[in-house]
C-alpha cells in the first residue's frame, strides 16, 4: 500500500509539541505570561501532551512498517 497516514501525522504532532515544550520551558520565570491562566505553564503542559500523542503515531506507524505483509489467500474457484 502506500504511505500509512500516521507518519505525516505524528511528525506534526511532534514537531508542533516539541515547540511547545521548548517555548514553555523558556518562559517559565515569567509569571506575568501565566497569569490569565492561574499561574499554570499551560505551553509546557500541553506541549507534553501533543508530544507524548505524536510520539505514539510515530511508534504505531513504526511497528506497523516493521510487520511482514499479510500473503494473499488463493481464490477458490
Amino acid at each position: 500500500m502506500g504511505l500509512d497516514i500516521r507518519w505525516p501525522i505524528g511528525l506534526m504532532f511532534s514537531l508542533v509539541g516539541a515547540l511547545l515544550v521548548i517555548y514553555g520551558g523558556a518562559t517559565t520565570s515569567d509569571t506575568e505570561i501565566y497569569r490569565r491562566s492561574l499561574d499554570i505553564n499551560i505551553n509546557l503542559r500541553w506541549g507534553l501532551v501533543v508530544l507524548a500523542f505524536g510520539a505514539a503515531m510515530l511508534t504505531m506507524a513504526w511497528r506497523a512498517s516493521r510487520q511482514p505483509a499479510e500473503p494473499h489467500a488463493p481464490e477458490k474457484k
